[in-house]
């Protein structure tokens, strides 16, 4: 267009929509151009995926399109280099038009714009060739910007309803899309449908079509600029209104408004982050207390006396009493910082001393933050933002335990060996407490509330027990759930990736609590949370998780109310509170450890039981929130409710959800994995107790399981006693760590409400099929077991995982042994048994194992010093067997046997190693003294046959 000068003005003027025309153009050339450079020169090398080809997959993917083929790759890269101008220029004329005085919002939408650019350039110029780690990095940083992006655009849109509707158009579709998206590529990694890849990347370029144009509508916004840079119309004088100004307008009676409706303050966005910060070293400390007393009776294989410690949290009845009421509250920081002693406990070599700290820091942590409630009663925003921090918290801590696999890194069970972050998580401790302490009602000791209960204080302390137990026992871990609904191969439910589902369901119950107290303690609310319990409980798969979503949003939204109905209740109500959830506690490990514990046959397997109390409690809390005179269910008033700092304790949890959905993405599996020896087609397989992944001194024992797996180059194993997903073991998943870091598929086996000790499965080769199994135990613990169906080397293998009852119960054991036997005699493909079975070889329930009752063979009949794990096999060649000590990980060693797949049983003749071909040997490194007190045991080195 021709260029304008006016009178006075030194530079050229022309309109501000030739800018974004000019970005879409240039942005939409980049993709297209290495599109039909590609199509023309590699059209079957850039369809082809890693499972199909031309003809099942036809288009190409925009990272196949973009990727490092020369010359799309430069096509690309020429064209983006081109549209950064633009692009800045860009943000920068949208901040311009947004900008007004005290508003922070357009300087925020302008940064994330700023950083979305450059995350682009760095996936774009560092591909996953050159560094596949920083590629990642630099592609989930644009992906998570475009969120706050997208919506602080149309949250600053000027009022123009033509760009306003386009801008709604495209960011719908854009997000809209995100879901058949996934969808297409589950059913490629995972279920290998062919073609589903074809669809997927149609959703793809829809993508890229769709982010281009949401920016491209900024066109209808600048034709009032003129540049260099003349304001035509005033809109950057903060003279047009915001959608964001309307919507406060129109929404200014409600809570919303007012939290949102102001600007923002550094300082007290810094309070807020270290409420938060304090509360997940609240949620740390107190699910750690379970784990590190689960130590103790592991050990002495019942009652050890140390489950005493489980009493520390009932602290608060402390708060009875006035005057110690008086000393705690005016000494709340020193309190707080009293309860580090949780968090240094990690320095205590000796196990006992290690329980002794952790258990003094909980104590004085539910002492502290009762107190805190308390003495913020008067003041109802000051309350409620303590129970925001608190609440935000456990998704912080359910987040951090995402992103370390289900272990949290400032565990007393952590150290820099095993993945502890400790030393840094101590640091900001300090510093969090110094400053969520510096305000509050905590100089005059509290004080009286002037409206008093209208009904039991037992009532209220029923509800805070069952809230505390709820969240504890099903969200403190963003897995357990899952675990809960997980029913094998192939996959039709969530995996542990989609943990970030179960966070952003509690992040949402905490903005229902936020805006609508009255909905979420209406007898609807409780009514529906019923249900997702009921659904979670007996269903499984898909629809078993949708109702752990509702009870999720249910338990985090009903904080608030009822920690607030508990202040006015007067201090007993917490102390009371503790010891209802500790008694759940107790109930909840019952369930399962009945065959130890004095009156367990009680509680036998009564998950159901468990669950019916705790919505029963949080109904009899609802109930005892206090009623005004007019019999209405006191909550706050709509008005005049949270102060602006709840604004910062939204942004607070949106970047918290933000971390989680970038952990998400990195987590997902990649289903690409090889097995150790693929030209041998051996399989090395292993049958290993790894004690609920504590070693001998209460460390955190994945990584040092890790490292034996790898180097004994193991292709499939099978872990007994695994499942973690109780209060007592830290709601934890070793799994989850060795799957992804080993590269193998997992199945976890019956989840934590199957009421066992757990087994697992982990394969390199593709589980096909997979089915628990509860075998007969009338009287002692139940024996589960996996029944999975493999694909290694294209031939179908049976792998079965088992773990047998107690040798105290022998007709459980008889029963258990007939019911596997008939199951492998069933299968009429080859079927390798990783087993614990508790009993001497040749006697008893070995010839049921072994012989014509289940046409299983013993991987080595002369081996006469074993107990508890054996293997089995049939129909597969067998060419090695090896048992490697254990060293101080767990109580019992590993065991691997070496089988050829396409080949026949043979005879058990024994042969030397220098007979055996090299990829059918057991690695050297383990002869003699081995590593880490890793070796060869029992025969000092493997055995082989012919």
């Amino acid at each position: 267009m021709a260029p304008k000068f006016r009178e006075g003005d030194s530079v050229v003027a022309f309109s501000g929509k030739w800018v974004s025309w000019l970005h879409t153009a240039v942005a939409y050339s980049a993709f297209i151009g290495a599109l039909v450079t590609g199509l023309a020169l590699h059209y079957q090398k850039i369809v082809e995926n890693e499972y199909y080809g031309y003809p099942q997959e036809w288009f190409p993917s925009v990272s196949a399109t973009i990727g490092d083929r020369y010359p799309e790759r430069a096509v690309f890269q020429f064209f983006i280099a081109m549209t950064s101008g633009p692009r800045f220029v860009l943000v920068f004329l949208w901040y311009i038009l947004t900008a007004r005085p005290n508003s922070n919002l357009p300087k925020i939408v302008a940064a994330v714009g700023v950083f979305r650019t450059l995350s682009c350039g760095g996936w774009t110029y560092v591909t996953s060739t050159d560094d596949h780690g920083w590629h990642d990095i630099f592609m989930i940083s644009y992906l998570v910007a475009t969120l706050p992006w997208t919506l602080g655009c149309l949250a600053l849109s000027p009022n123009n309803p033509k760009a306003v509707k386009y801008r709604k158009i495209f960011a719908g579709s854009f997000f809209g899309t995100l879901v058949p998206l996934i969808y297409f590529f589950i059913q490629h990694k995972i279920h290998k449908v062919p073609g589903a890849y074809t669809i997927y990347a149609f959703f793809e370029w829809a993508l890229i079509l769709f982010d281009v144009g949401f920016d491209a509508v900024t066109a209808l916004d600048f034709e009032g600029f003129e540049l260099v840079i003349r304001d035509l119309t005033g809109s950057s004088r903060g003279e047009t209104p915001r959608v964001a100004d309307q919507l406060i307008e129109r929404e200014k009676d409600k809570p919303i408004a007012k939290v949102f409706g102001t600007g923002l303050l550094w300082t007290e966005a810094l309070d807020a982050a270290a409420d938060v910060y304090n509360g997940y070293v609240f949620w740390s400390l107190l699910t750690s207390l379970g784990l590190t007393v689960w130590y103790f009776p592991l050990w002495h294989m019942g009652i050890s006396g140390y489950e005493v410690m489980v009493m520390s949290t009932v602290s608060p009845f402390l708060l009875v009493n006035a005057s110690i009421r008086s000393v705690v509250i005016r000494n709340v920081r020193f309190v707080h910082f009293l309860s580090l002693s949780g968090l240094l406990a990690f320095l205590i070599k000796a196990p006992e001393l290690r329980l002794f700290s952790v258990a003094f820091g909980v104590a004085m942590s539910c002492l502290a933050w009762s107190a805190m409630w308390y003495a913020e009663g008067s003041q109802m925003t000051r309350l409620e933002s303590r129970i925001l921090a608190w609440s935000i918290g456990l998704i912080a801590s359910s987040t951090a335990k995402f992103a370390h696999w289900t272990n949290n890194p400032i565990w007393p069970i952590m150290h820099a060996e095993n993945g502890g972050w400790n030393k840094v998580g101590l640091l900001l401790a300090t510093l969090a407490i110094w400053r969520s302490t510096r305000t509050g009602n905590f100089a005059r000791g509290g004080s009286d509330l002037a409206d008093r209960p209208q009904a039991s204080p037992v009532l209220a302390s029923l509800g805070l027990g069952g809230l505390f137990f709820g969240m504890h026992s099903l969200l403190s871990d963003s897995s357990t759930m899952i675990l809960w609904v997980w029913e094998g191969f192939p996959v039709r439910g969530p995996i542990a990736a989609n943990g970030v589902l179960t966070i952003a369901a509690m992040g949402g119950g905490v903005l229902l609590g936020m805006f609508y107290q009255k909905l979420v303690t209406s007898w609807t609310s409780l009514l529906i949370a019923g249900t997702g319990a009921f659904i979670l409980t007996n269903y499984h798969n898909w629809f078993g998780y949708v109702g752990a979503l509702l009870l999720a949003t249910y338990l985090t939204a009903i904080a608030n109310p009822l920690i607030s109905s508990a202040v006015r209740h007067g201090p007993v109500t917490f102390g009371l509170g503790f010891l209802i959830y500790n008694i759940m506690v107790l109930a909840h490990v019952w369930v399962v450890a009945y065959a130890f514990v004095p009156g367990g046959p009680l509680m036998r397997e009564h998950t159901d039981w468990v669950m019916t109390a705790t919505m029963f409690f949080l109904a009899a809390g609802i109930y005892a929130i206090p009623r005004a005179a007019n019999g209405k269910r006191r909550t706050r008033p709509a008005v005049n409710v949270l102060n602006r700092s709840a604004s910062y304790y939204t942004y607070v949890l949106v970047i918290v959800e933000l971390i989680a959905l970038a952990v998400s993405y990195l987590r997902f599996p990649t289903n690409d994995y090889v097995p150790y020896h693929k030209d041998d087609k051996v399989i090395t397989a292993g049958i290993w107790t790894i004690h609920f992944s504590l070693d001998n001194d209460m460390w955190s024992s994945e990584r040092r399981m890790r490292d034996l797996i790898k180097e004994l180059e193991v292709d499939v194993i099978g872990l007994l006693e695994s499942d973690l997903q109780r209060i007592i073991m830290g709601n934890r998943d070793a799994t989850q760590y060795l799957a992804e870091d080993l590269g193998m598929y997992v199945d976890y086996g019956p989840g934590p409400n199957k009421h066992t000790w757990g087994s697992a499965l982990l394969s390199k080769f593709p589980i096909l099929n997979s089915t628990h199994h509860l075998l007969p135990s009338p009287v002692g613990e139940l024996a589960p077991a996996i029944h999975a169906t493999l694909d290694a080397y294209g031939e179908l293998v049976d792998v079965v995982v088992f773990h047998s009852g107690q040798e105290e119960d022998v007709e459980d054991r008889r029963l258990q042994s007939e019911y596997l036997a008939k199951l492998m005699r069933e299968s009429p493909r080859p079927l390798i048994l990783l087993s614990y079975l508790v009993l001497k070889p040749g006697e008893g329930n070995y010839h049921t194992y072994i012989g014509d009752k289940s046409a299983m063979k013993d991987i080595d009949p002369s081996d006469w010093d074993r107990w508890c794990e054996y293997i089995l096999y049939k129909g597969i060649r067998r060419s090695g067997y090896a048992r490697v000590s254990r060293s101080t990980i767990t109580d019992t060693e590993l065991q691997l046997g070496k089988f050829v797949v396409g080949q026949p049983e043979r005879s058990n003749e024994q042969i030397r190693e220098e007979q055996v071909p090299e990829g059918l040997r057991f690695p050297s490194m383990f002869r003699g003294q081995g590593v880490r007190d890793h070796r060869y045991h029992v025969f000092d080195e493997p055995r082989y046959f012919v």
